[in-house]
């Protein structure tokens, strides 16, 4: 492709001269761009066509484009409050960073895996096209209040002046009984590390002039769910819609890979598209599935009746016949249709794999699991980074080889480098704790953090189920600092029942400051998730076993020396034998999957506070008002983290995609 027929393709290309030139692309280079575009419709080359409903791309931390114009004000950082239970600071102060809004696409960790995954593609340069959808106001904005818990806001973000965002002229049009619903294509780079190479993104929005005012609001939020229409629809734009978008941009496209069942229609607009129907059996070898969840929320079923009132009998007859459970069933699934019609199918952990088995005893000979990981690039902070420079000659090439983090044990006697580790956390402390400075943190106490999306099974309040016993272990063995952030879905009760929680424990702890320091963050993004995992001494987490697939914001901790106190699910089963930290509570074995809302808070809670006594103990004869005990196991389980790292990255998850789903 030259630059020529690139910027022809571009919607009112005279906006973005400023910013798109012959030789660099929002000042990153031109050339991969044309390069990936080229081979993607290269006949001769087998490329690879990811469908997500998300994708949390973290531009305001990694590989940040430059805007040589304006930017709307709507796309700059908005300000954070914190409510602690210190209400005087709470009362005064905000947190106020000057930054990008993250481009608003995401709501959580699948669509931060999703990130995760195109930026190793790119990196690994691998022949690979994204599709995904343009929220036009995002997931939302979250409040936290006294007695009222969450109260989410629309957001209002602009993409035509978001850095790296560009539209296209393509149209792509799904028939539906209320008539033509016309689809805008957006596209986003995401460049490699050391931006040789790119994945193309590819955005479907509703909201164009030619659609009527229900069909342009189809976009508008992710995961809006207070209508069985809706959410019928989203999931067409993303797999019919993103199948369509293939077709009108010329991609030739071997392999398609449906990241949840959110995409499962892929596979419908694929038969309609063959002349030849019975070319399907075929075409089903060109599929492959990841799923993400266990938990039965996860698994999106259509009544029949209700996809009767949206689409024709050409679209209707082969989701029947695709996604149907049984023959007399009134009800498609989504995970069903790819299930049955994908040639391979993966868990996103070890665990997960055996848990997927046994919710779905068909298909268990075809169930294989990848093992999620975390983009290193993004998520390792610039200490460690430092770090692993410093001691180039155990880690050597670490950056393209992140493998090359396991080699940390040839340097576990060496008491500089278990200074300059220590150190490098403690560096990582202290800029946490400037963003919170009125809030009056101390680098020398412990500091826990738990920060994830907010729902039922991962138990977020479980750390103050019984506050006196927490207060008990501040007052006896020392000081605790906590920090909570995360957001649920504006429609989960339970969620916001746990934030609620969260609140009304703050507020009784409220006169207990001098010990017990407890701030929870509105707006949790990936940002936040970043300075977070970076920065804190010990990541908790406490999902209720086996419903956590997999997690990875523990991964981010690890691969910056955080040690982990965790329940034994999702990846952290592959690691428990590792001495990154400690494990407690309920362990799920044998063939019953049990239930998610038998949450076991009394003995889970009883389990947490012993071993967190074990953990502060440790860490406060490990550091003692900033004297370091360089020989303590603390450091030990530091070290280890850093060496679990090398594994629980998605090079490695997409190198095993390369090889075991895409071949």
């Amino acid at each position: 492709m030259t630059y020529e027929e690139f910027t022809s393709s571009i919607e009112n290309f005279s906006n973005y001269t400023q910013d798109i030139k012959p030789q660099s692309y929002f000042d990153f280079p031109l050339a991969p761009i044309l390069e990936a575009e080229t081979r993607l419709r290269n006949h001769n080359a087998k490329s690879i066509a990811y469908f997500s409903m998300e994708y949390g791309l973290s531009p305001s931390v990694y590989n940040t484009f430059s805007l040589n114009r304006p930017m709307s004000v709507k796309n700059q950082f908005f300000k954070h409050e914190v409510f602690s239970n210190f209400w005087l600071s709470d009362y005064v102060f905000r947190i106020d960073i000057n930054k990008m809004l993250d481009i608003p696409i995401y709501s959580g960790g699948l669509g931060v895996l999703a990130g995760d995954t195109v930026k190793s593609i790119a990196d690994l340069g691998l022949p690979v096209v994204a599709f995904g959808i343009l929220w036009n106001k995002g997931y939302f904005k979250q409040n936290f209040w006294y007695k009222h818990g969450q109260v989410p806001e629309e957001l209002s973000w602009d993409p035509h002046s978001y850095p790296g965002l560009i539209p296209l002229k393509n149209r792509v049009r799904i028939n539906t009984k209320d008539g033509l619903l016309h689809l805008r294509l957006w596209k986003y780079y995401v460049y490699s590390y050391d931006k040789k190479n790119v994945c193309p993104l590819i955005l479907l929005d509703s909201n164009v002039v030619e659609n009527n005012e229900r069909f342009r609001q189809l976009t508008d939020q992710l995961y809006r769910s207070d209508q069985v229409s809706w959410r019928i629809m989203q999931r067409s734009i993303l797999g019919i819609g993103g199948m369509k978008a293939i077709s009108e941009l010329g991609f030739d496209i071997n392999t398609y890979h449906l990241n949840e069942g959110h995409a499962a229609f892929a596979l419908v607009e694929k038969y309609v598209q063959l002349k030849d129907k019975n070319q399907m059996e075929l075409e089903k070898k060109k599929f492959v599935y990841t799923c993400h969840t266990p938990v039965a929320a996860g698994h999106d079923r259509f009544g029949i009746h209700d996809l009767d009132q949206i689409f024709l009998p050409e679209y209707l007859d082969p989701m029947k016949d695709l996604g149907k459970e049984t023959k007399d069933s009134t009800d498609v699934n989504l995970t069903y249709i790819c299930l049955n019609n994908c040639r391979r199918t993966n868990a996103v952990a070890q665990k997960h794999g055996e848990i997927m088995r046994l919710q779905f005893p068909d298909f268990a000979k075809r169930i294989d699991a990848i093992t999620n990981g975390v983009h290193m690039h993004t998520w390792v902070s610039e200490s460690y980074a430092q770090l692993f420079d410093k001691y180039g000659q155990a880690f050597a090439d670490w950056r393209r080889q992140p493998k090359n983090l396991e080699n940390v044990t040839r340097l576990a006697n060496d008491q500089a480098f278990r200074k300059d580790l220590f150190d490098a956390h403690q560096g990582n402390k202290r800029n946490l704790f400037k963003v919170v400075k009125p809030w009056k943190l101390d680098e020398n106490v412990l500091t826990v953090c738990w920060a994830r999306r907010i729902t039922g099974y991962k138990r977020p309040s479980l750390l103050f189920h019984h506050v006196d016993q927490l207060l008990d272990l501040a007052y006896k063995v020392g000081p605790l600092q906590i920090i909570l952030a995360g957001k649920a879905h504006p429609n989960d009760n339970i969620g916001a029942a746990h934030i609620q929680d969260i609140l009304n424990h703050i507020d009784q702890l409220n006169n207990h400051y001098d010990v017990i320091k407890v701030l929870i963050l509105e707006n949790y993004d990936t940002y936040f998730g970043k300075l977070l995992s970076n920065s804190v001494d010990i990541w908790l987490n406490n999902p209720l076993p086996p419903f956590e697939a997999s997690g990875t914001s523990g991964m981010k901790a690890i691969l910056n020396g955080v040690v982990q106190v965790s329940t034994l699910d999702g990846w952290v089963v592959e690691a428990a034998n590792d001495d990154i930290g400690w494990i407690f509570g309920y362990e799920h074995h044998g063939p019953k999957i049990g239930s998610e809302q038998e949450l076991r808070l009394d003995e889970d809670s009883a389990a947490l506070y012993k071993v967190l006594k074990d953990a502060m103990t440790l860490y406060y004869q490990t550091n003692q008002q900033g004297v370091i005990d360089l020989k303590s196991s603390w450091i030990d389980k530091m070290i280890h983290c850093v060496r679990r790292a090398g594994f629980f990255n998605t090079q490695r998850m997409v190198e095993e995609y390369r090889d075991r789903m895409w071949k």
